[in-house]
Parts: C-alpha cells; sequence; structure tokens
C-alpha cells in the first residue's frame, strides 16, 4: 500500500515539475513590423493624376500624383512680367538715354555755345566802347547780364549731357539692380512652387493607402499617400522583466519565422525601453507576473535584403537556447 502511494505521489511530482519546465519554456513571439511614411504637399491643389495603387513597391524619385495648381500658373505670368519691366529698368539706368536724346541733347549745348559765343563776342566790344566812353555803364551791364545767363545755360546743357553719357547715378543703378533681382526671386519661387505640382516618393517604399482621388482638393501638408519603407524593417518582442537578462544591446538574435517554414534570419538587438501601456504588448500569449515590468525589444535584421519581402505584422519567434 504504501508503495502505491509513493508511486502516485511521485508521478504528481513529476507531473508538477514538468509543468514548471514547460511554463519555463513559453515561447516569445513577437511582430514583424516596418517605418510608416507619409507623403503630404507644400501647396494646396487638386489631384489631377494618379500613378500609383495600394501594394504597389515604387522607387525613390517615382512620380505618384501629379497635382493641378491654376494658382500658380497665373502668379508665373506676373513674375515674368515683373522680371521682363524690372530688366528694362535697370537697363535703361545703366545705358542713359536713347540715341534720339543724346541727339537733341548735343545740339542744345551747341545752340546754347552759339548763344555763349554770341554773348562774349558782345561783351568784348561792350568793353572796348565803354573804354572810350562811348556807352553808358548801364548799357553794358545790360550786355553783361546776357553773357552770364549764356554762359550758365551753357555750362547746365554740358553737365546734362555728361550725366547722360555716364548713364544714371549709381544709387539709381543699385536701386535698379535690387528690383530686378527681387522680380528674379519671384520667378524662381515660382519655379519652385510649380515643380511641387509632381508628387515624387522620397524613398523607396510600398503603397498602403491612396488617401483622396481624382479632382479632390490636396490641402498644404495634407497625406496624399502613405505606406512602408522598403528597408525600413524591424521585429517587436514584448519581454517581461524576468527574461530581460536574455537581451543585451547590440547581440544577435536568431528569429523563426513560421510562416516561410520556421525560417531563420538573424537580428540585432536596438533598442529596449520600458511599455507604458499594455495595449502595445507584442507577443500574442505573454508570460509574466502581475508585478513585472514590461519591456520593448526592437531588434534590426543583420542581412537588409533578406527581410524586404517579409510580411508586415507577421508573427516571429525568439529562438531561445
Amino acid at each position: 500500500m504504501k508503495n502505491i502511494l509513493y508511486t502516485i505521489a511521485g508521478i504528481i511530482l513529476l507531473q508538477s515539475c514538468s509543468g514548471d519546465n514547460q511554463k519555463k519554456q513559453i515561447k516569445l513571439e513577437g511582430k514583424i513590423e516596418r517605418d510608416q511614411i507619409a507623403v503630404t504637399t507644400k501647396i494646396p491643389g487638386k489631384i489631377q493624376k494618379i500613378f500609383v495603387e495600394a501594394g504597389q513597391n515604387v522607387h525613390k524619385g517615382d512620380t505618384l500624383v501629379i497635382l493641378e495648381l491654376p494658382e500658380v500658373d497665373a502668379k508665373a505670368i506676373q513674375a515674368e512680367g515683373a522680371f521682363s519691366a524690372a530688366q528694362a529698368q535697370y537697363e535703361m539706368a545703366v545705358k542713359g538715354a536713347t540715341d534720339g536724346q543724346m541727339k537733341q541733347l548735343h545740339a542744345k549745348v551747341d545752340g546754347l555755345k552759339e548763344q555763349y559765343d554770341f554773348a562774349q563776342k558782345s561783351l568784348d566790344r561792350m568793353n572796348n566802347l565803354l573804354r572810350d566812353s562811348l556807352i553808358s555803364q548801364q548799357k553794358y551791364d545790360e550786355v553783361y547780364a546776357k553773357y552770364q545767363g549764356a554762359k550758365n545755360q551753357y555750362l547746365a546743357a554740358q553737365a546734362e549731357l555728361a550725366d547722360v553719357q555716364h548713364g544714371a547715378r549709381i544709387e539709381q543703378q543699385r536701386m535698379a539692380l535690387g528690383q530686378k533681382e527681387r522680380a528674379l526671386g519671384a520667378v524662381d519661387e515660382v519655379n519652385v512652387a510649380a515643380k511641387e505640382r509632381y508628387i515624387l516618393a522620397p524613398q523607396d517604399m510600398s503603397i498602403e493607402n491612396i488617401n483622396l482621388q481624382v479632382g479632390e482638393l490636396a490641402m498644404a501638408g495634407y497625406s496624399l499617400v502613405s505606406g512602408y519603407i522598403n528597408d525600413g524593417t524591424f521585429f517587436r518582442v514584448t519581454i517581461p522583466e524576468s527574461k530581460i537578462k536574455d537581451f543585451v544591446k547590440g547581440q544577435n538574435k536568431t528569429l523563426i519565422i513560421p510562416y516561410l517554414e520556421n525560417k531563420e534570419i538573424q537580428a540585432k538587438v536596438e533598442t529596449i525601453k520600458p511599455l507604458s501601456s499594455y495595449a502595445n504588448i507584442s507577443t500574442a500569449y505573454p508570460d509574466f507576473e502581475e508585478q513585472e515590468t514590461l519591456f520593448e525589444v526592437h531588434l534590426k535584421p543583420v542581412n537588409i535584403q533578406e527581410s524586404k519581402d517579409l510580411l508586415t505584422k507577421a508573427t516571429f519567434i525568439v529562438k531561445q537556447n
């Protein structure tokens, strides 16, 4: 009878130990994740054409969407007109008068030169007559005043001609140049805005969602297309405090992919951070005590090419020694 009791007790003890070992060997499961990316627009516009569809893989620089920007086209015409006007103003300030204006000024200077020479001769005669007391001082003063007027008009015409020959004053030229550069900046700004009609893929990515359709209005900063970065694969697993000692930053781990017939992939531990919310638990059947802190471990694949085709949100298992 005692032997039977001892045998039953031994079987129960073995089953208990076996159960404890099974609990300890519960698999550490996680999820395959990818970094997400959203492609937005800088300026508002209507969707004119969409070149991609959900599930498609695209390369960096591929055109995803074309926007219709009629306001930018109108501003381009205005900017080109303002630049042409500013360019003409600057050229006029540098060159000075036109050929016709130059001829008029030369003729004016020549005419005033004749008047000045005649006034000079008249004054010389008046000097001789005044010396011989043949004219009054009043008459001489009248001729002298006409001489001074002719001289001043001639000098003023010469100065006007010199200014025109040398162009506008340097301050006016700088002002005209500033207006030209400002207009050129407006043209460049419009050209940059015009390029924004083409929404390009910023990286190699897979398209997940297309948030607008043709004809809909896209506001500035609105996400037009979202998806996953092809090279952004990482592995996320939730680890209880009692098992975190098995994960060290920089350590390589072997991951098993069940849906690929238990294919093994090498991954490196990148980050370890405590979880603040139980909703973020990635393990399907977490084994932890209530008082234990949970940690989220991110692992990066050692071979990027090997992980490119892995399915997002698929399950993996951490191989344990």
